[in-house]
């Protein structure tokens, strides 16, 4: 388990970890996440509000507006919650509805009764900001919200929205007169039309939503012009440091059995892990381990002390994490021989969830870009 929240030795922190831990395995272990892709099924909305009920949508949350962490610092023990989600692969929207906490909390005037219902998991609420045919650029959306007489009318098409079909709320971004502005509204709104997704994962579904002179009040808007870039910033980071602990704990749980399979299966009368060029591909893979915890660790910290290096230790993390974990998954697949390419073997639940994860929020070319950006900005600054 990654020490994310710099508190291993924290009784309470150790706890909730390992009650979280218990209730993923006995609630959706691997062979469960099979029924549900065989079901057609996402996340059970029983099993959300129990899962709820462990602490998880109250973490980012203030205790002012209704919630509180265990050790303080909610974004790490967010992330730990994501890292041990990772080892399961398990479904359900912690995901979509932390980010969209992420961003209400920031702004919560005349959304206290909303972030109560998150919290309490009444609902499920999903940022919508990816647009088709775009790559990750959520300060430049095509969605349109034009001002009227009572508030706001908005027009386009959000895509790539996480549990789409099954959130009540959406955070949409749209392009206004005075800048970049994001609103709640119901899917239930007049105007909202809301189409599946497939996705290459077993039971993350995403959907498109269609916006057709979409009426809002000026109540929708969540925060104000000159706070929304801010806000998207924290949603941005939020969501990636998510994806890369749950990837940590999904590499940590694959190299596990891929280095006891090792051991485990003979050739000539030895063990395959005693074979010196499988050696080096263990080797291999516990040092990239290493290096994705490290960035992941390094991210998570700065994200939840709010340093001005958060934005760059993010996108670190997430092209790092994004360009070596997919091909320790192949290469995991590899070790494990013939057995490792069938759809009965566990491997590709994994790498599917792994795959997913390096395209959304942002692609390693797209923040090594962000990076050489940010480091021109710091040298022009200095």
């Amino acid at each position: 388990m990654t020490d994310s929240s710099n508190n291993g030795t924290n009784p309470e922190v150790l706890l909730f970890a390992s009650t979280t831990q218990s209730f993923l395995e006995k609630e959706v272990p691997l062979s469960r996440i099979r029924e549900m892709h065989d079901a057609g099924s996402s996340f059970d909305a029983d099993w959300w509000r129990r899962a709820v009920e462990l602490g998880w949508t109250s973490l980012l949350v203030p205790e002012e507006l209704g919630g509180g962490s265990v050790s303080g610092e909610g974004v790490k023990d967010l992330a730990l919650v994501a890292e041990i989600a990772g080892k399961t692969v398990a479904p359900g929207p912690l995901h979509p509805v932390s980010t969209v906490l992420a961003g209400l909390v920031e702004a919560p005037a005349g959304h206290e009764d909303t972030i109560e219902a998150l919290v309490a998991g009444e609902t499920v609420a999903s940022w919508a900001v990816y647009e088709p045919g775009q790559q990750w650029s959520p300060l430049t959306p095509t969605v349109t919200a034009t001002a009227t007489a009572t508030g706001f009318r908005i027009d386009g098409v959000k895509d790539r929205v996480e549990a789409g079909a099954e959130s009540a709320l959406f955070l949409v971004t749209a392009q206004c007169d005075d800048g970049i502005r994001q609103f709640l509204l119901p899917a239930d709104t007049p105007g909202v039309r809301v189409e599946p997704q497939r996705s290459i994962d077993m039971v993350k579904t995403y959907a498109r939503v269609h916006f057709d002179g979409v009426e809002v009040d000026a109540g929708a808007a969540v925060g104000t012009a000159d706070q929304t870039p801010a806000l998207i910033e924290r949603q941005t980071q939020i969501a990636c440091v998510l994806q890369c602990a749950e990837v940590v704990g999904i590499l940590d749980t694959v190299l596990a059995f891929t280095i006891q399979w090792g051991f485990d299966r003979l050739s000539f009368g030895r063990p395959l892990g005693s074979y010196q060029a499988l050696k080096h591909k263990y080797a291999d893979l516990k040092i990239w381990f290493e290096g994705c915890r490290a960035t992941t660790n390094a991210a998570v910290a700065e994200v939840a002390a709010r340093t001005p290096g958060a934005a760059m230790a993010v996108s670190v993390a997430k092209s790092y994490v994004g360009e070596y974990s997919p091909g320790m998954l192949q290469l995991c697949v590899q070790l494990h021989g013939g057995i490792g390419v069938t759809w009965e073997h566990d491997l590709h639940l994994f790498l599917r969830r792994t795959t997913l994860n390096r395209s959304m929020f942002g692609t390693p070319e797209e923040h090594n870009l962000r990076v050489y950006s940010l480091t021109k900005n710091l040298e022009h600054a200095s």
